[in-house]
């Protein structure tokens, strides 16, 4: 799972998009991975190594969120952190597991829980900024990529940037379902 939570920041490019992920010290293998997958799929997005992610929480210039299955709901407190953010503070998620240290809750400005049950953190960050970006972050597009994902009803379709294919593939696209949109849940005013 080392590598499931920052690539799941890195495909949502955009205005406020995670640009980089920051793993303690000895996750070097991870941040290799993550750079891989940056180089191909394209970015902006990098990995950094740090070794006291504590100091690193107490000393962000901007809004520190933490993701918890103890905080508060993400619907409860997501417009005060989206209003801050579009304000121009940088925002800073921490994603942990069994064993955050009580002082990562304590330097989070938000301890926020996109459920009070047991979870995946990889589910948590997704459900968070689509919370955040009210679903546009699926409408992005990727810079510097090696490869494009040509979206496809079945099978698997990758192509070099350079060729500009359909956004999609007409012969085996899906209409539109009706029904729930993303960033359109029950608890959103849009």
């Amino acid at each position: 799972m080392t590598t499931g939570w920052p690539l799941t920041s890195g495909s949502l490019p955009g205005h406020w998009a995670a640009d980089r992920v920051i793993f303690p010290d000895n996750a070097g293998n991870a941040a290799d991975t993550v750079e891989e997958v940056t180089d191909r799929f394209g970015g902006p997005f990098s990995a950094e190594l740090c070794s006291d992610q504590r100091r690193l929480a107490e000393n962000w210039d901007g809004i520190v969120v933490h993701l918890t299955m103890y905080g508060l709901g993400v619907a409860d407190v997501e417009t005060e952190i989206c209003d801050r953010a579009t304000a121009g503070e940088s925002v800073l998620v921490i994603v942990g597991g069994e064993k955050v240290p009580f002082e990562m809750y304590e330097a989070a400005d938000y301890n926020v829980g996109v459920t009070n049950q047991p979870h995946s953190e990889v589910a948590g960050l997704a459900v968070f900024l689509d919370h955040l970006f009210g679903g546009a972050e699926l409408d992005q597009t990727w810079e510097r990529a090696d490869r494009k994902v040509v979206p496809t009803a079945t099978g698997k379709r990758v192509v070099d940037p350079a060729e500009s294919p359909a956004t999609t593939d007409p012969e085996h696209s899906s209409p539109p379902e009706s029904g729930p949109q993303p960033g359109r849940g029950p608890n959103s005013e849009n």
